[in-house]
């Protein structure tokens, strides 16, 4: 029998399963935040976290307590290729309050790049709509598993 005609090994299971991210419930409780409220303080990235060619990272302060931090990175990875990459964590107790919005649009704004993209699981609504309440758009290709999110400096602006 030749190897071309032998059947593929079966796949098996693995041993337990994937560990997924909490479920996290939006909170009711907590008023949002105005975008005046956010800042944004600038500080030295480390690997992976803002520090490289390209890279960017803030704290993000709200009342002059920390929220959580923002920081931008230059990836090279399919399917988009050389390009600014944003992610953003924000404390527990800093969820549920619209602080993510403003730290997504604040932290493209106050970056020297033309396009920032977004990766996250689909499954994680809260980071989808913050970013997308911050302006990005859906950018992933077709049969990606992973949702791709691009936001895009806008030319003809007050300032410009």
């Amino acid at each position: 029998m030749t190897a071309s005609s032998a059947n593929p090994p079966k796949r098996r299971r693995p041993a337990r399963e994937t560990p997924k991210p909490r479920p996290v419930k939006p909170r009711t409780d907590v008023p949002k935040v105005l975008p005046e409220e956010v800042l944004l303080v600038p500080v030295a990235g480390t690997i992976g976290k803002g520090k490289g060619a390209g890279g960017e990272k803030w704290r993000i302060e709200v009342g002059g307590i920390r929220a959580g931090e923002v920081y931008i990175n230059v990836i090279d990875e399919p399917p988009v290729g050389l390009h600014a990459s944003i992610q953003i964590y924000l404390n527990i107790k800093s969820q549920g309050r619209g602080i993510g919005r403003v730290g997504y649009a604040k932290a493209c704004q106050l970056s020297k790049h033309e396009a920032v993209y977004a990766h996250m699981r689909r499954s994680n609504t809260a980071s989808r709509r913050a970013a997308e309440a911050a302006g990005f758009i859906d950018a992933t290709p077709a049969g990606f598993t992973q949702l791709i999110l691009r936001w895009r400096r806008s030319v003809g602006g007050p300032t410009s």
